[in-house]
């Protein structure tokens, strides 16, 4: 069972850096030996997390598996929900692959309400369904959580959303309130729409941590270490994750032009985790949150204006999962007690620093090859940098002379590991 103790999270009382992948269509989308065969893989890569929306997702790909969460009556492009009947087939199914992750030692991750089902929200001015009646809410939530207690989820009470009415807050506490009463060991925090960084004030202190996301907005991917840095600046001390940085291979909303690469998923990840957000990372591949299907339709693109995702099949081998899974296994290595924040002046903005909680040791994350002058860091005479290359995993001995890093071979983007004191801890 996952816990809480500071800004980090724990797995019957050891640490547990949260790497979590995006898979929020697997209900409504994925036969069972599809699903045993992704949970392979992405276990095997050293994933600890799924997360899946309870509900059917709005903008999942098309699927041929015809299965819903509750009577559905569709008119054209429009569906309307009984949400007053829960299709018990539905959850049985997703009982299995709920168990099925557990079986693969990973934590589900469900979340009870996307915004699409909730009125006020972004989503719901667009959606094609109906939204949930409120009285609704109760019997669904008290549903969920009593049936799945066992597989000790945890939950995102909303997902994707904004909170621009009072009726928007009231579902979402109501929500929040029956997912306690019937689960109170779950932990609980928000799915919130990209970029946002605000919950109403009853949220921040009923959530055991805060979620946001980076996103997918070409001009926004700055706010991966931006938020982080002014909730932690303003004080807030539990765990902060970044729920959903750009997918790879997702295209620039907004009908941009133009994927994200391994390069900028890697960029999103380590500025999160190194500015505040270090309890974990999610990561994202454009086909698999959607589960799609070579020639198969792709949802609704209306509102955020993707490309086509790439077929399931080939978005699981994408390289960034790996870049991810190497991630945690450098983060759990070399900084078990967790990364702290360093509001250090360096050359830019861009360039990101951590350390260990006895400033030992600091961690940056240089996305362009250059030399750094680290004279803010205070390093005693005897500090020893190491340089990783981490688009061809390489990593040796970086020279430090008179407080000034030196530029490195890589290439591309590095993390350099600065140790104040020796040890013998592993390497990447």
């Amino acid at each position: 069972m996952l816990t809480v103790k500071g800004t980090q999270f724990y797995e019957d009382g050891h640490p547990f850096f949260y790497l979590a992948d995006t898979c929020w269509s697997a209900f409504t989308n994925i036969t069972l030996d599809e699903w045993n065969y992704y949970l392979d893989y992405r276990a095997s890569q050293g994933f600890n997390t799924v997360q899946i929306n309870m509900l059917s997702q709005w903008d999942a790909s098309e699927s041929d598996l015809n299965i819903w969460p509750f009577p559905r009556q569709q008119d054209g492009v429009h569906y309307t929900y009984d949400f007053s009947q829960l299709n018990e087939a539905y959850f049985d199914r997703a009982e299995k692959m709920i168990a099925m992750v557990r079986d693969h030692h990973m934590t589900p991750a469900l979340v009870l309400l996307w915004s699409n089902f909730v009125p006020g929200t972004w989503a719901a001015k667009m959606a094609f369904n109906n939204q949930m009646p409120f009285d609704e809410i109760e019997p669904y939530v008290a549903y969920v959580t009593k049936r799945y207690q066992q597989y000790q989820p945890l939950y995102f009470v909303s997902g994707d959303t904004d909170f621009p009415t009072e009726e928007t807050v009231r579902y979402y506490a109501q929500a929040l309130k029956v997912a306690k009463e019937n689960d109170p060991s779950a932990l609980y925090s928000f799915h919130i729409k990209g970029r946002l960084a605000e919950l109403p004030e009853d949220f921040y202190q009923q959530a055991d941590f805060f979620s946001y996301q980076s996103g997918h907005n070409l001009a926004g991917q700055n706010t991966a270490y931006l938020i982080p840095s002014q909730l932690r600046a303003q004080g807030y001390t539990k765990p902060i994750i970044n729920a959903e940085p750009c997918y790879e291979q997702i295209s620039y909303s907004r009908n941009l032009y133009g994927r994200y690469s391994a390069r900028d998923v890697r960029q999103a990840a380590w500025s999160s985790v190194l500015s505040g957000a270090n309890a974990g990372i999610t990561y994202g591949a454009h086909g698999i949150w959607s589960w799609h299907r070579q020639g198969k339709k792709f949802g609704i693109v209306e509102g955020e204006g993707f490309d086509a995702p790439f077929d399931w099949r080939d978005a699981l081998h994408f390289g960034g999962a790996d870049d991810m899974a190497l991630m945690k296994q450098f983060v759990s290595q070399q900084f078990p007690d967790g990364i702290v924040p360093v509001a250090a002046q360096l050359k830019d903005d861009s360039i990101r620093v951590g350390s260990s909680p006895d400033h030992q040791q600091y961690v940056l994350y240089v996305p362009s090859n250059t030399k750094i002058d680290l004279s803010t860091l205070n390093l005693k005479v005897n500090a020893a940098a190491t340089i990783y290359d981490l688009a061809n995993r390489t990593n040796r001995p970086l020279a430090i002379e008179q407080n000034w890093l030196s530029q490195s071979r890589a290439e591309a983007d590095s993390v350099v590991l600065i140790k104040q004191v020796s040890d013998s801890k592993g390497a990447l």
